[in-house]
């Protein structure tokens, strides 16, 4: 398993964290040893996130070719950051990505370059009427999965969407083992603890 994970100047951090957490877990937790990912950007090699968050990245201004999966994540800058267009010509190269994962408003940038076409799909709810001609149907949704192209809502739901991706490459028992390890709690994870002890569900 190869990843890409995009990062542009002034993108919410959050966005690319959250999901990036439950997701390499696979590797670190022994569930996918030979998962691997880079981080991606277009000129220059240290991009600054929407607080001042510095990210180095490991590619600049190479296509995203051989990836499993491309991940895109949000901006509250969306209305400049959508007419970058050499940000854009890179997502372009991920049209093959056979897995292609956007949080926020990263799902606008999906849009931008077609992605979303006949699809349904989310974003950030104050971005929803900007998604709406962009794709096929616009859902408020947490996470949205279309097969090879997954969008999710606001920064919070990073950590959904990660968790979402990490049941679909690896199961749902490895899902429920990641969760409990990052202490993520939903109802349906503490009636999964009823029936089990936490130390069990983390073996």
């Amino acid at each position: 398993m190869n990843i890409a994970f995009i990062a542009y100047e002034d993108m919410t951090g959050l966005d690319l964290v959250g999901f990036l957490d439950p997701v390499v877990r696979l590797r670190t937790m022994g569930f996918m040893p030979d998962l691997r990912y880079d981080i991606c950007t277009v000129r220059s090699s240290v991009i600054t996130d929407d607080h001042g968050l510095k990210v180095v990245a490991d590619k600049v201004d190479q296509p995203l070719i051989g990836y499993d999966l491309v991940f895109v994540p949000g901006t509250y800058y969306i209305d400049k950051i959508r007419r970058d267009e050499k940000l854009l010509d890179l997502l372009r190269t991920a049209k093959q990505t056979p897995l292609k994962v956007s949080v926020c408003t990263g799902g606008v940038l999906f849009g931008e370059v077609g992605f979303l076409q006949g699809l349904r799909a989310t974003t950030h709810p104050n971005a929803l009427r900007m998604l709406e001609p962009m794709c096929g149907r616009v859902v408020r949704e947490r996470v949205v999965d279309e097969g090879d192209v997954i969008t999710a809502g606001g920064v919070t739901s990073a950590i959904d969407a990660g968790l979402h991706v990490v049941k679909r490459l690896a199961g749902a028992d490895v899902h429920d083992k990641i969760a409990v390890q990052m202490d993520y709690r939903t109802p349906f994870l503490a009636f999964k603890a009823g029936e089990k002890r936490f130390d069990a569900l983390m073996e």
